[in-house]
């Protein structure tokens, strides 16, 4: 009777211990999550958080104004409250039967640097001893193409530079207007503000104050 109980009270102790450290275990895991939780200004790849996107990120190309390729590799980066916005408006267009295609994103100041080296003139490259928004995470550069993934007629071409690339411009067809008119309604429902003589830029209207970043990526 005495070695059955001394049995059960240390199978019991056994127990007891494995509990408690279990416990202890999964306390520091919660702990280690909670420390390492992404903030909304914290820079990350829109690809993880989405694959309904269309790329044609032309800075990791030639096919661009400048004629060179700035970027090692075609990934958009972007504050993650950037990310949040751009999903939920992509998640409107494709009810309508359209996505967003991208053709550039974050963009560090080592970058800026870069075109401003290339093209030194204001009129088409932000000074980098400014920054612009590209440059804080909080832009995007975009188009869309419709459900068989052909772009949608914007009239004029991505970095375009003549007045018929801006959004004051209305001597182009009712087609045309009509497309600029929806991606820019779209994309101000869901936090964004438009810029005046380039269609395909928008801005993150919380992200204008977000401090301008070199945050750096590995490609793959």
């Amino acid at each position: 009777m005495k070695s059955t109980v001394q049995v059960i009270s240390y199978s019991n102790f056994l127990f007891f211990l494995v509990s408690f450290f279990w416990i202890i275990s999964s306390s520091a895991q919660n702990e280690v999550y909670e420390d390492v939780s992404l903030t909304d200004t914290t820079f990350v790849n829109l690809k993880d958080y989405s694959k309904d996107f269309i790329y044609d990120m032309k800075y990791a190309t030639e096919d661009n104004f400048l004629k060179a390729k700035v970027y090692d590799c075609a990934e958009c980066f972007l504050r993650l409250k950037t990310v949040q916005a751009l999903i939920e408006a992509n998640k409107d267009f494709i009810k309508k039967g359209y996505k967003i295609k991208l053709y550039d994103c974050y963009r560090p100041l080592s970058i800026q640097n870069k075109m401003w080296q290339i093209v030194s003139n204001p009129e088409y490259v932000a000074d980098p001893k400014k920054g612009s928004i590209h440059n804080r995470g909080g832009a995007v550069d975009i188009s869309l193409v419709d459900s068989k993934g052909k772009e949608v007629d914007m009239g004029t071409p991505f970095d375009f530079f003549g007045i018929q690339a801006s959004h004051n411009y209305t001597k182009l067809s009712k087609e045309v207007l009509s497309n600029r008119k929806f991606l820019k309604k779209v994309m101000i429902k869901n936090g964004f503000n438009s810029f005046d003589s380039e269609w395909w830029h928008y801005n993150l209207k919380t992200g204008l104050k977000d401090k301008v970043s070199n945050q750096k990526w590995d490609c793959e």
